[in-house]
């Protein structure tokens, strides 16, 4: 599953630079993370990087990705292999 940053966001920044795909960038009011970059950290930490540095607490799920560990692993070796 791919995560979403949701109203609430501050904009702080904490997310963006512990993100190892790059996938979370700064939108118009809050940060956008890419669901096709986004591996939920699968890959490269144990838990998403991203949710751990949310002062807000403001990144859930994304209702319309749901992907297995296995598909997120695939996603990651993609963009890094």
């Amino acid at each position: 599953m791919a995560l979403i940053i949701v109203d609430g966001c501050t904009a702080c920044d904490a997310c963006r630079p512990v993100c190892p795909n790059e996938a979370i960038t700064a939108g118009d009011f809050l940060f956008v993370i890419d669901p096709l970059r986004c591996t939920e950290c699968v890959g490269a930490e144990d838990e998403p990087q991203c949710k751990l540095a949310c002062p807000a607490d403001c990144i859930i799920q994304h209702p319309d990705f749901v992907e297995s560990k296995e598909e997120l692993l695939e996603k990651y070796e993609q963009l890094h292999g």
